[in-house]
């Protein structure tokens, strides 16, 4: 068999991804923090980008605003210059003159900012790294009369419990790789287990709260530690019952025991293992002006950019050279694409954030209980663009509204059927709905997932018992049996 070679032309189109297109899709997912990082880093990697002062913004003349405006506006084929499946590429500018572009965006104004001391922070507000869990035990430890031998061991077992403040592994396990014998390590956990928080050194849960029944005296430590021991399912199904039969207790004492063992803490080191609070700032503020609902960026703390006015004599000067020239040149045309990213960028989210203003006004003015059902598809056909586009323009953001904080990913949700025959409604909006009816039962008796469909059917929503089932799931919602208190 001969294998025979042959050449052939074939003409096909194919869509490249040039970097430009990838920054502009990256940029159009990024939150605001995440931009303010970038634009940062952009400004230290460029030498042809700076950040403008404030003098210089407001002596930009009006005719420049329109003309960067233009540039960053997108032509006809915004959307599908960002999409891989539509037609057409992002392509940079042909011929630009940049001369021009620089010597007329370039105010003149301050060359450097000078700070005073009111602009420095207060050293009030500088607070020191908290305290962990492992400080809270060293410094017991150091405290403690013990021998060399225990607190080089207590430092080494110290190393081995997590954030929660139990004992990772087995004694056997360490004993084996630090070359030491396991009865110095148990004499030394059993230090480390009578500091502060109780339960700490625990190797499982049980062991976490009979540490903890050391508080209790007489009978009551003892049944506690039973209880603990044999009979901790029973106690998280809350089954007294059950448990009174097999421990011949009276029913009201097993309510009191379980009601100690509710009140002991699962996780000792919880209270040291809180983070720092993450504050959430909004990209979109939504504010009532009138009867109508006016959307603002919020640009606050973004620079804006321009070209530096140092790189315009290194383009008209002889002086240079062309290698000198061809990296400026390059730069500029990575400084020009970024602003005209970002302009694009804060066009796209203006135009999505309108639009869910628009469909969501009932929301706007009433709450949950008036959000709509709406689809990505919903956003992107009324403003024009793909599916995937409003997705990245949405994601990782926040709007600010007269009903509070939401991400813009909320406002997407699907529909259930109303048996009324009128406008589906939201999932939010049941969710909603479902988080009221809990909050109002009677923890003695709580409602079954069955009996919230029936009250959910009395308000024309028509929802199945496992669909209830996994909302209640996902608004963290323990199950009817688990929901019933005693005391």
């Amino acid at each position: 068999m001969a294998i025979e070679l042959r050449q052939s032309l074939k003409l096909s189109q194919q869509l490249v991804i040039t970097p430009q297109l990838q920054q502009a899709i990256k940029l159009l997912q990024l939150s605001r923090t995440e931009l303010v990082d970038m634009v940062q880093n952009e400004l230290l990697e460029n030498p042809v980008l700076e950040e403008m002062s404030t003098a210089e913004q407001e002596e930009v003349p009006p005719e420049m605003e329109k003309e960067i405006e233009s540039e960053a506006a997108p032509d006809k084929s915004h959307e599908a210059q960002e999409e891989l499946h539509k037609d057409g590429d992002l392509k940079e500018p042909k011929e630009f003159d940049w001369e021009n572009y620089i010597g007329t965006y370039n105010a003149p104004g301050e060359e450097a900012r000078s700070f005073s001391p009111d602009d420095l922070p207060n050293y009030e507000n500088m607070t020191t790294r908290p305290n962990t869990l492992r400080d809270h035990l060293e410094w017991q430890l150091k405290m403690n009369a013990v021998t060399e031998k225990e607190e080089e061991l207590g430092y080494l077992l110290l190393g081995y419990l997590d954030d929660n403040g139990y004992l990772t592994q087995s004694l056997d396990e360490i004993a084996e790789a630090n070359s030491v014998t396991v009865d110095d390590l148990d004499d030394s956990l059993s230090v480390i287990q009578d500091f502060d928080p109780a339960g700490v050194g625990a190797r499982d849960l049980k062991e976490c709260l009979k540490l903890q029944c050391r508080y209790y005296t007489g009978i009551e430590k003892a049944q506690l530690i039973d209880i603990i021991e044999n009979y901790l399912p029973l106690v998280e199904k809350r089954d007294y019952p059950a448990i009174a039969r097999k421990t011949k207790l009276p029913l009201k004492k097993i309510i009191q025991l379980a009601q100690y063992i509710s009140e002991m803490e699962p996780k000792p080191g919880r209270p040291f293992g809180a983070s720092d609070t993450q504050y959430i700032t909004p990209d979109v503020y939504v504010m009532k002006v009138g009867n109508d609902f006016a959307i603002v960026l919020n640009e606050d703390g973004l620079p804006r950019l321009q070209v530096s006015r140092y790189y315009k004599g290194m383009l008209s000067g002889e002086a240079s050279g062309d290698k000198a020239k061809d990296y400026v040149q390059e730069k500029l045309k990575s400084a020009l694409w970024l602003i005209k990213s970002i302009h694009q960028r804060q066009r796209t989210l203006y135009r999505v954030s309108k639009c869910i203003v628009k469909f969501q006004r009932e929301f706007l003015e009433r709450g949950v209980e008036a959000l709509k059902p709406m689809i990505l598809k919903d956003v992107a056909e009324s403003i024009g663009v793909h599916e995937s586009t409003v997705s990245r323009a949405t994601s990782n953001k926040y709007m600010h509204t007269p009903q509070g904080i939401f991400e813009l990913k909320y406002f997407f949700n699907n529909g259930l059927a109303s048996s009324s025959g009128q406008q589906d409604v939201a999932s939010e909006s049941v969710k909603e709905k479902i988080r009221a009816i809990v909050a109002a039962e009677d923890p003695k008796d709580p409602l079954s997932d069955i009996t919230i469909v029936d009250m959910l059917k009395k308000s024309n929503i028509e929802i199945a018992r496992r669909t209830v089932a996994k909302y209640r799931e996902m608004l963290n919602i323990l199950p009817s049996s688990k929901r019933k208190r005693l005391f």
